[in-house]
């Protein structure tokens, strides 16, 4: 009996460990979902762009830190500083500041059509870096996320913004930033607790960005600040950064960069499912005839498109 149930104990913990990394992104890509609509109210009337970087990466520091020295004793070897570095510039601080200074310029419509490159930038990255199989399922994923979170934007979302070429770049940075972060920080998933990778990002990120943000945040006007504001900075420090870059590196022990970043396209249904749950409570009749067919069809696409690419590959 022993050598019938004992070779799959590991088969059952590793089935267990990815349903956990998918549930992980899957929360992950709600939090940044809902970021759309909570986040993009307080920039740039309350708090500029770099100073709300600042107050993300320095809170996240003492979180990280404080659970890693409580309960992750873990030494990193000299040899991984640099890819540590590497990791906290494009996943802490360029990817941050480039996304927040983008978002600040332009309209969050070409913002989330920009961020769903992300999968097709870590395909690419994982293939050169990783040396990662392009598959068939994680092209047809990809390309099946991609139709319907862009039509989902066309169709779904009625925020009004102002379009800007620079605003624009910087979020096409941003995502070609976290998608390199996404592929180096896999390498680091192999030998590393993912509250030891993520410690180490952040604590770069913070030493990268605080020499040009310090002066922005010392000039900020916190008296002007209301509940409101506050909230809205709570919600961006300890879901949208802390519980949500936490749900990643998790995810990236057990998942292939390319599947952890096809959730991406998870964000603008999120965001279009939200809005409408909340224009439906507060004007009813109005919003609630302009939930379309194709909207819900454009939903039930990423989720598919999602799927196929977290699918193993059959040989």
């Amino acid at each position: 009996m022993q050598f019938v149930i004992s070779p799959l104990k590991p088969h059952i913990r590793l089935i267990k460990d990815t349903t956990k990394a998918h549930l992980a992104l899957l929360g992950a890509n709600i939090i940044y979902g809902a970021n759309y609509i909570i986040a993009k109210g307080i920039m740039p009337d309350k708090i500029g762009p770099t100073a709300f970087v600042i107050i993300r990466l320095s809170c996240c520091v003492l979180l990280f830190w404080a659970i890693k020295l409580l309960f992750v004793k873990e030494k990193v070897e000299k040899k991984d500083f640099l890819m540590l570095a590497l990791c906290g510039l494009f996943g802490g601080a360029a990817n941050q500041l480039l996304f927040f200074h983008g978002i600040n310029l332009t309209s969050p419509i070409d913002a989330s059509i920009i961020t769903t490159t992300t999968p097709v930038i870590v395909l690419i990255f994982s293939y050169l870096i990783l040396k990662e199989r392009i598959t068939q399922n994680k092209i047809l994923g990809i390309t099946l996320g991609a139709i319907g979170a862009i039509l989902l934007i066309i169709y779904g979302n009625k925020t009004v913004g102002t379009s800007s070429f620079l605003g624009n770049l910087f979020v096409l940075l941003n995502a070609s930033s976290y998608g390199l972060y996404l592929v180096l920080a896999k390498t680091l998933m192999k030998k590393y607790h993912a509250i030891t990778v993520v410690s180490w990002i952040f604590l770069f990120g913070f030493l990268y960005v605080f020499p040009f943000g310090i002066s922005d945040f010392l000039n900020t006007d916190f008296k002007a600040f209301t509940t409101s504001t506050y909230l809205t900075i709570g919600y961006v420090v300890l879901f949208t950064t802390f519980f949500a870059y936490l749900f990643n590196i998790y995810a990236l022990n057990h998942l292939a960069p390319s599947v952890t970043s096809s959730y991406t396209y998870l964000q603008p249904a999120v965001s279009f499912i939200l809005v409408s749950l909340l224009a439906y409570v507060f004007v009813q009749s109005q919003y609630a005839q302009d939930i379309n067919l194709i909207k819900i069809a454009s939903c039930i696409l990423v989720g598919v498109g999602v799927y196929i690419t977290s699918k193993p590959q059959k040989n």
